[in-house]
């Protein structure tokens, strides 16, 4: 780093996404991205918005909310549409975190969450996952701090119930609970109804997983109006403009094309069923996962090995160098063309070992 950086960052560790590479051609199932593209109408709105990119988007996002809004059930004022779900949760911790309201989420899950905290200066405690890798609900009960929860978690996909959730926000009434619901789509229950129950509920979505959105950014998220006013505010102190034209837009023709949503989620769910199934005839061992992706290690390999071994047959996987998770490697559910070739390679790398 240069003399120049502030020492308030000295101590950040920055978030590593999933590799990239451009050295050949991958079977990509490294970052959770949907196998799908954007339904047509997404694209023929983009496609027409790019015509006036040179006029600045509309930061209320009014056509975009309104849809939204119809689509969740929620009132206009009780959903923030954001660059990507990185940034409501960045906005989270702005807003909700402080020295009186230190942040508390599992040890193993989403790895921003951390760098939020010590990005914004916010003390946290990171809480255990069981021996299963499953959250226990008791221990965020009563803990009058800013709790943070992925459900389906992540990488592990598996889920809390819609009852344990509730009394864990029920449990912190003085305190924002925000329940990051990237992968819900994919097999779990959405508490997005409980935000007319509980004004200390925060729920966030992203567009990128099951709507095929990654690329283009955007994110939201549901609450109480004032919880939505208070994001509003670190918005609009940031970027107001944080939604070009075309995500809006795109945004806008996915919600309009819910049948192609659904029907592209059902086929990944199908596609994971029949890719554990396959897993487990080779030995695997994996979480019961909800989300679009599959948590698995194998008894007799080690897991780096298994990752740099497909990763030379042209298939990319996500590896952890963790001590928990070194074992284990997070494959995202791609198309069944892509999981059969992955399932091909797997006996390959195991017929070498």
């Amino acid at each position: 780093m240069s003399r120049f950086f502030s020492e308030k960052y000295n101590v950040l560790v920055p978030y590593t996404p999933g590799e990239q590479p451009k050295d050949m051609k991958y079977v990509k199932l490294n970052t959770n991205e949907s196998p799908f593209p954007p339904s047509p109408k997404a694209q023929e709105y983009a496609k027409k918005a790019a015509e006036t990119v040179q006029l600045y988007s509309d930061p209320e996002c009014r056509d975009l909310v309104e849809i939204a809004a119809k689509h969740y059930g929620v009132e206009k004022d009780e959903i923030l549409f954001t660059n990507g779900s990185d940034e409501i949760l960045n906005f989270a911790f702005m807003a909700f975190c402080d020295e009186k309201h230190p942040a508390a989420f599992p040890d193993i899950s989403y790895g921003f969450y951390p760098v939020f905290a010590q990005l914004n200066g916010v003390p946290y405690t990171q809480i255990p996952l069981k021996e299963d890798f499953s959250i226990c609900a008791e221990d965020y009960m009563g803990r009058n701090e800013t709790i943070i929860i992925a459900n389906p978690n992540a990488p592990t996909g598996l889920t809390l119930s819609v009852d344990e959730i509730e009394s864990i926000v029920r449990s912190n009434p003085d305190n924002v609970v925000l329940i990051d619901e990237a992968y819900v789509d994919f097999g779990a229950e959405s508490v997005v109804p409980l935000i007319h129950k509980y004004d200390n509920l925060l729920v966030t979505q992203t567009f990128s997983k099951s709507r095929s959105l990654a690329g283009a950014r955007l994110g939201l998220g549901i609450g109480n109006k004032k919880l939505i006013q208070d994001l509003n505010t670190i918005k609009y102190s940031t970027n107001p403009y944080n939604i070009n034209r075309m995500t809006m837009a795109a945004g806008v023709g996915v919600l309009e094309d819910e049948e192609y949503t659904q029907a592209n989620c059902k086929e990944i769910a199908r596609v994971r069923e029949w890719t554990t199934a396959e897993l487990e005839k080779l030995g695997f061992v994996m979480t019961d996962s909800l989300a679009n992706f599959i948590f698995a290690k194998h008894p007799q390999v080690d897991g780096k090995e298994i990752y740099l071994r497909l990763k030379e047959k042209g298939v990319l996987i996500r590896h952890f160098d963790s001590e928990r998770l070194c074992q284990h490697n997070r494959i995202t559910v791609g198309s069944a063309e892509q999981m059969q070739i992955l399932i091909d390679k797997l006996k390959e790398v195991l017929e070498e070992v």
